[in-house]
């Protein structure tokens, strides 16, 4: 279908910006091009705090940021894991959507500011991230959580994270967590199919800037392949926790997510795939002027609810 008018207008209020194209800048400037994009304010909620949590073995410690649409206790947790290709992205930038996600969900979510590339490589990233999801489950009293009820999430780049984190906690045979949110998500490396090749150009992110984004977070061509990292190359999904699938029609990795999904569904794993149709990648925090990212979150919500409720009390 055609583009979205919502979403025109944002690529049309960014393009007025006049910032440096991802992929054509080093990192930090790119980071401060990402950080000055316009916001729109952070809705209220009950209660927000910040904490430091121990990071994996040998690293420096992680913020975390935890939002709490109550003050009830045993609520359920969402670990989120914000986007930008593991190079960009703060808890700031992700700071109305983990608002909105709480509220809409009735959880709490914890908002993991994991180390970025290329200052920090693969496996930095998951890491921190796999760090933080075990963080919750064994802390989650400690914030008002329930442990029984611990689920991971995140939008492109941090999509492929939630979605790497719950395969890492299958292979090591540990707690997984009870859903997985995969936005947009990064699954694989391959640049050759036909959303790529559709929306290379002109619809927020580019087939350059995803380029970019893996340069800088591989250090070797066989972390390209690495399941770790392109979680579609992985050769055994059986067990993994439910999962939500939400891709956009106007974005590159479109079809990769939505492959992920296929084999998610082939190997028995409960799985819903939503493409929105007319929108582009991004749409999901821009939920305050694009009505489909409203109705994705919303949609989320309602999964997010159902596999909470499915764990017994």
């Amino acid at each position: 279908m055609p583009l979205d008018p919502q979403a025109r207008a944002v690529i049309d209020m960014l393009a007025a910006l006049g910032a440096p194209p991802i992929g054509t800048v080093p990192a930090p400037q790119a980071r401060e091009a990402f950080a000055a994009r316009p916001l729109p304010p952070a809705g209220p909620i009950h209660r927000v705090e910040n904490r430091l949590i121990p990071g994996p073995a040998g690293a420096s410690e992680i913020p975390v940021r935890i939002y709490h649409p109550s003050n009830a206790a045993q609520l359920p947790v969402l670990v989120w894991y914000h986007g930008g290709g593991w190079v960009l992205g703060t808890l700031d930038l992700s700071e109305h959507t983990c608002r909105e996600l709480a509220n809409a969900a009735g959880c709490i979510v914890v908002s993991v500011d994991y180390r970025l590339a290329p200052e920090h490589k693969f496996p930095a990233c998951p890491d921190d991230c796999e760090a933080a999801y075990y963080w919750a489950l064994d802390n989650a009293a400690s914030f008002g959580g329930d442990p029984r009820r611990v689920a991971v999430g995140g939008d492109s780049a941090g999509g492929n994270l939630a979605a790497v984190v719950s395969l890492r906690a299958k292979e090591a045979g540990k707690p997984l967590p009870v859903f997985q949110l995969l936005v947009y998500p990064v699954t694989d490396t391959d640049f050759q199919r036909p959303s790529y090749v559709e929306n290379a150009d002109g619809y927020m992110l580019t087939e350059v800037a995803m380029r970019w984004f893996w340069d800088q977070y591989v250090s070797s061509p066989a972390d390209l392949v690495h399941p770790h990292a392109a979680v579609l190359r992985a050769s055994d999904l059986s067990g993994l926790p439910p999962a939500l699938v939400i891709t956009a029609e106007f974005d590159p990795l479109r079809d990769e997510g939505e492959a992920y999904g296929e084999l998610l569904r082939q190997a028995g794993v409960p799985v819903t795939v939503t493409r929105y149709d007319g929108v582009i990648h991004g749409f999901y925090g821009m939920f305050p002027v694009i009505d489909k990212g409203r109705d994705a979150i919303r949609e989320s919500a309602e999964h997010l609810s159902k596999a909470f409720a499915l764990q017994p009390a």
